[in-house]
């Protein structure tokens, strides 16, 4: 008895003694396998996958109680490409020799209370083995808790600082706990998830209500087996879930499942020490990135020896794209970039010295080192700069786009500082322009990334702002403004301040062009520091000493900061007592463009929007068109989580005729990010003073004789001043400016006098035209990376998983061009305008544009998942001679048939699982989503992928879709002919919209072909001659002087039977007669031939002539198009006339002499309270297709209009025609009404701003 209750209280002792905190000894050796897998699929069966697998054994060997060394052996390394069922994973023997040769040596770990430390490995390990390695060892960083069965914690891991939910439950028979463990990877406070190539495209915070476009989760179970030592893992596996889509998660996803495994083998005790060389430290257990610029997503390449396969590039695509662009030119440039990123500064010399003499490989080098994007790149324009061997035209354009695509470090911020103060950089005033601009668009993007953005690197920028107002320099307050606008910095706000009337803290009176930049300054910083920017902004709006024009600009600062319900209402509370109409009107658009709003960001603006204009409606809703506006347009879509944004804004001041400021902005919403299109902007400040408030002449009907009014009062430009710019304009690219100019006074009178028919021989247009004499060459190339946005994050196995989409160009340009000119000009330019000019000229210009799509995982060793690929062509090449005689009006164009297929343009558009790794390049799969051939008719399993039981499965069948064209239309008599084709092929399930509509292959194509002419043509003519001997007659006096005639011969037919002596004194002959007659027809203002020619053959084609009777109330011109040829009398007769009271009839007939196709249509205006504009088409026969498609088309109507919110009546109307009617209903609103033969459609008081006398209010600027 004594004996059993001591083996009970042995064994209760050693229970208690038994721990689960996790826990190595370091005097054994714990040898386990792991097993880790990666696979891309869309979970439906029968689409291709990718995937990587990973299998070795892995020994861990103390060291000391808190030092273990890990050592990995038998490593295995496996590619699937292919489809489930079909394909199986293929081993990847150079792959795993490549990886193994690293990892045979061991990786020393710190290990204490079931978490990593730091990770220490040979210096030669590369940053991917480690982080495999860290994959490895995530397993054991775990937090056990045996007082709490549920817990919450955040912990460092792979992913990151990240929350943790863990689970436990213990096996009372085996005494094992199972742990679960979730992370929450969406929300890391300190995420391993990097961005790059989107500084400018803001997070729209909103879109994610209307939902996401990745989701992703992470589960850990662990089997621990306790002991006196601590708890042991056993086993162990992980799964996680991604899923991505470019739209809404809900419509369809790219999935990526990776699962890993461990599982305890044996323990032993440590045979003796492990011997190691030295060892650096590679960081803790959180992932960490190495330089993913050289990890192209779409393609690898080995990269040693890079200097010579640079030049070589360089060589060879200079070469192959002179007379056309390359369809592998896009490919040849990426991989030059990727060369380029690893070449060092010395290399980037060398390279300069051998391809700088050479004009086209220069500017292929230039191009190429603009996607360098470190410290080398600024250090060669530095030598670049200093040595002054570049033109100011190749610095400003390359000194761009290096800016636009550089790493945005704190020490490359500094070293671009010094561009600032080199001479060359000055020596230029658009270098200038583009050094200070680029840099403030740098610091921006530096802010971005960099959250603490110290003062320092704005710093430059003030000072030259306060430089510039202390002298009083207005070009340099504009400039430095700019660049402040650029570089968005929220401590640049008080400077900025200084330059604003009513604001400043010392009172200034600046020209309004500069408080317009000093405004505008702040629109990067309302997101920012949106409290001090509408402070500002609102006292500008709010003071009616402003000007006006700084007022409306203030306001639309103002809306950047998206303002809340409460300012809304003070703004709204202030424009009910605005007397300023310009001011009022632009407030009250804007408000009501806001009001409309759809987008996610303005979701609260817009309702604060929609009150204010329902209490300023009353006031200020019936301002005619030529007040100030403010009109946006935007939509979104919650599927495709996707919109876009217009805005444009008109400015007006005073009662001036012509708006002083005209700007226009898009915006593109795409998946949580807000990318800001072009943005294009024109100040009138001369032309306003030209105008003043009213032009003499101007009806403000638009009509031909306002046009002559506008011209008539530009005539007078040389009276502007000359110290003002007739007018400036300005450039910005996602939000950043790059570029602006100022039309000078004197630009316009250069212009002008080298355009004169007076300038001689020192005119610059003198020297082209000697040069077209000669015979001329002109090549331009540019290959451009337009996007280049990536987005990473580290996964379970330690693998990066990545979203990139790139958008490449190359664009090439060639141009040969000869002139003569007879008689030639020998003192002015104005002789040729007397001269039959003949110019032969041939070319090409074309563009090769290759956007990609990646989604999967991308090391400098191996790639494995999705990727999308679109190649877009477009070339056009051209052959002809021109001859023009000016005075005549005459112009001819020969152009030679085409011998064989020419393709203007092409598209091609593909989904593949790829795989990919270094060691064997030239084995890379790329297999297309879609299988080569599939039956739409069979029934494909699709099983959720959580699901266990064959309950949960759904038989589903998809749907196929391979819709294959080509249309073609030939001419016979010319001898060519235009094709169009396209393929598409799809399969999908509607639960997987909208992405299936983007899944497969796409293909498409316009080609000039040759085609089997009647007879052979050798070049077809086109003729235009718009010169007529003689003033065009009336109907009115062609009758009158037939009569005349008539009567006359009459008369001298009867005398001619009297005396031969009276007939030969008669003053008419008959011949006379004849030739009087045919004078007195009218001649055609306008005749245009289009012809084939063959030989001495007589020519084929088309002739069209137009004829025009100027009646004085009645006004009609006809168009007579005749086919020329053997046997054809085809002809299109088209008579139109000018009624009274804005009448316009045309009658078309058409056929064998025009008779045997007819319709008619008629439009008028209706003069009353309420302008109407009515419009008629009436048919009486048509050809067959031409009914078709009015069929088809039909079919639509009634559903668009709906859409539209228009009602419809089911009414019979007159057949064979159609009617329509606009009417004004209001100053701001019109009605409309549409007949068919079978039913109305209409809607009134439609929002549309027209210029209704009606309805306008008095031009006065100011409401009393």
């Amino acid at each position: 008895m004594q004996g059993f209750l001591l083996s009970c209280l042995v064994a209760l002792a050693t229970c208690q003694s038994l721990r689960y905190d996790l826990s190595l000894n370091p005097t054994k050796t714990y040898e386990y396998k792991y097993e880790g897998v990666v696979s891309f699929g869309l979970g439906i069966p029968g689409l291709a996958e990718s995937g990587m697998k990973i299998i070795c054994k892995a020994r861990i060997t103390g060291t000391n109680p808190q030092t273990f060394l890990l050592q990995i052996s038998d490593l295995a390394l496996a590619e699937y490409n292919g489809f489930p069922g079909k394909n199986g994973y293929d081993a990847s023997p150079k792959l795993t020799k490549h990886i193994a040769a690293q990892l045979i040596k061991p990786f020393a770990f710190e290990y204490s209370n079931g978490h990593v430390g730091e990770i220490h490995a040979s210096p030669e390990i590369s940053t991917t083995v480690v982080n495999i390695v860290r994959g490895i060892l995530s397993f054991f960083q775990v937090t056990v808790k045996t007082t709490h069965i549920i817990y919450d914690l955040e912990e460092i891991g792979i992913h990151g600082k990240c929350q943790s939910s863990y689970a436990t439950e213990e096996n009372m028979e085996t005494k094992d706990m199972t742990i679960t463990q979730v992370v929450d990877i969406s929300n890391c406070k300190e995420s391993t998830a990097m961005y790059t190539g989107m500084a400018t495209s803001v997070e729209d915070k909103f879109s994610k209500e209307r939902g996401e476009s990745i989701a992703s989760s992470v589960r850990y179970i662990y089997t621990v087996k306790p002991t006196a030592e601590g708890g042991l893992i056993t086993r162990a596996h992980a799964l996680e879930q991604r899923h991505f889509t470019p739209f809404n998660v809900k419509g369809g996803t790219y999935k990526m499942k990776a699962t890993k495994e461990l599982v305890l083998l044996g323990v032993s005790d440590a045979a003796r020490a492990i011997t190691f060389g030295p060892l650096e430290s590679k960081g803790n257990i959180v992932y960490k990135f190495g330089n993913v610029d050289l990890n192209t997503p779409f393609m690898m390449n080995k990269l040693e020896n890079p200097v010579p396969k640079a030049i070589e590039l360089i060589k060879s695509l200079a070469e192959a794209n002179i007379y056309s662009v390359d369809s592998a030119a896009t490919e040849d440039s990426m991989k030059l970039y990727i060369l380029m990123r690893v070449i060092p500064y010395e290399g980037l010399e060398t390279m300069w010295k051998q391809l700088a003499v050479n004009p086209e490989q220069r500017r292929w080098f230039l191009d190429a080192t603009v996607e360098i994007g470190d410290t080398k790149v600024l250090k060669f324009f530095e030598s670049r700069f200093q040595a002054g061997d570049l033109d100011p035209i190749e610095a400003w354009q390359t000194f761009l786009m290096v800016i636009e695509h550089l790493q945005v470090t704190p020490e490359l911020v500094e070293q671009a500082k010094g561009f600032l103060t080199m001479p060359f950089s000055k020596s230029d005033t658009y270098l200038w322009n583009t050094v200070v601009l680029s840099y403030g668009s740098l610091v921006y993007k530096h802010c971005v990334y960099y959250k603490l953005c110290d003062v320092r690197a704005v710093q430059p920028l003030l000072d030259m702002a306060r430089e510039a107002l202390r002298s009083g320099n207005k070009e340099d307050m504009i400039l430095a403004l700019k660049a402040l606008g650029n570089a968005g910095h929220p401590r640049s706000i008080k400077t900025i301040m200084r330059f604003l009337p009513g604001v400043a803290a010392t009172p200034v009176d600046l020209p309004l062009r500069v408080q317009r930049e000093a405004v505008q300054a702040m629109r990067l910083i309302a997101p920012k520091d949106p409290h001090s920017v509408q402070d500002i902004t609102l006292s500008l709006f709010l003071q009616k000493s402003v000007p006006a024009e700084t007022r409306m600009q203030a306001f639309m600062i103002l809306f950047e900061t998206k303002p809340s319900m409460a300012l809304v209402s003070t703004v709204t509370t202030h424009l009910l007592k605005e007397k300023d109409l310009q001011v009022a009107s632009f407030a009250y658009t804007y408000l009501q463009s806001f009001s409309r709003s759809s987008t996610p960001d303005n979701h609260l603006l817009s309702t604060a929007s929609s009150v204010a204009v329902k209490i300023l409606a009353p006031k200020y809703g019936r301002l005619a068109y030529h007040y100030s506006k403010a009109i946006r347009m935007d939509w979104f879509d919650d599927n495709f989580l996707m919109g876009t944004a217009t805005e444009i804004f008109m400015l007006r001041s005073g009662a001036n005729i012509i708006p002083t400021e005209i700007m226009s902005k898009g915006k593109l919403h795409i998946i949580g990010r807000i990318v800001q299109l072009l943005e294009l902007g024109m100040y009138a400040e001369g032309i306003k003073e030209l105008f003043g408030t009213s032009i003499p002449g101007f009806k403000g009907d638009f009509s031909y004789s306002d046009l002559k009014a506008i011209v008539s009062v530009l005539q007078n430009w040389e009276a502007l001043p000359n110290d003002k710019p007739i007018f400036s304009a300005h450039s910005r690219v996602s939000g950043q400016e790059w570029f602006y100019t100022d039309i000078s006074k004197e630009l316009i009178r250069n212009i002008v006098m080298a355009f004169s028919s007076a300038a001689g021989k020192a005119s610059p247009l003198w020297a082209v035209m000697e040069n077209l004499q000669r015979g001329t060459s002109w090549h331009y190339t540019r290959p451009f990376l337009v996007l280049e946005a990536r987005y990473f994050e580290a996964t379970t196995l330690g693998l990066p998983v990545e979203i990139s989409k790139y958008y490449n160009s190359v664009t090439g340009i060639t141009v040969n061009a000869k002139a003569s000119s007879n008689p030639s000009p020998t003192e002015r330019l104005g002789q040729l305008l007397t001269s039959d000019i003949l110019l032969e000229t041939d070319g090409f210009a074309g563009v090769t544009k290759d956007f990609y799509i990646f989604y999967g995982i991308n090391t400098d060793l191996f790639q494995c998942g999705f990727e999308t690929r679109n190649k877009n062509p477009i070339g056009v090449p051209w052959k002809f001679a021109a001859k023009i005689n000016i005075a005549e009006k005459r112009f001819e164009l020969d152009i030679p048939t085409p011998k064989e297929e020419v393709k203007l343009f092409s598209m091609r558009s593909d989904v593949y699982a790829v795989s990919r790794n270094i060691e064997e390049l030239d084995q890379a799969k790329r297999t297309p989503i879609l299988p080569a051939t599939f039956d739409s008719n069979e029934e494909v399993v699709h099983m959720d992928p959580t699901a266990a039981t064959p309950e949960l499965q759904k038989i589903l069948k998809p749907n196929t879709w391979h819709p294959a064209s080509k249309v073609c239309t030939e001419s016979n008599v010319f001898g060519v002919g235009v094709c169009v084709d396209y393929e598409m092929k799809r399969q999908f399930y509607y639960e997987e919209y909208p992405l299936y509509y983007f899944l497969g292959y796409t293909s498409m194509s316009l080609q000039v072909v040759p085609v089997q002419a009647i007879k052979p043509v050798d070049k077809i003519h086109f003729e235009l001659n718009a010169g007529s001997s003689r003033h065009p007659m009336s109907v009115r006096q062609l009758l009158e002087t037939l009569r005349r005639l008539s009567k006359e011969a009459t008369e001298r037919i009867n005398l001619f039977s009297g005396s031969a002596s009276s007939a030969r004194g008669s003053s008419y002959s008959q011949p006379d007669i004849l030739m009087e007659g045919r004078d007195s027809r009218p001649e055609p203002v306008f005749v245009f031939k289009a012809l084939a020619m063959s030989g001495n053959q007589k020519p084929e084609g088309y002739d069209a002539n137009l004829y025009y009777t100027p009646e004085e109330n009645n006004p009609n011109a006809q168009l007579i198009v005749s086919e020329l040829g053997v046997n054809t009398n085809w002809k299109m007769c088209v008579d139109s006339c000018v009624g009274s009271h804005a009448e316009l009839k045309t009658h078309v007939r058409w056929g064998a002499e025009c008779q045997t196709y007819e319709m008619s249509m008629k439009a008028a205006a209706v003069p009353s309270s309420n302008p109407t504009l009515l419009a008629k088409v009436h048919w009486t026969k048509i050809p067959e297709y031409m009914q078709e498609i009015g069929t088809r088309v039909e079919s639509y109507i009634p559903g668009v209009a709906f859409l539209l919110g228009f009602y419809q009546e089911n009414e019979r109307n007159a057949e064979q025609e159609l009617s329509s009617s606009v009417s004004v209903s209001s100053a701001d609103s019109i009605d409309v009404k549409i007949k068919f033969p079978e039913y109305t459609i209409y809607r009134k008081a439609i929002s549309f701003p027209v210029p209704s006398g009606s309805y306008q209010h008095k031009t006065n600027a100011t409401l009393e």
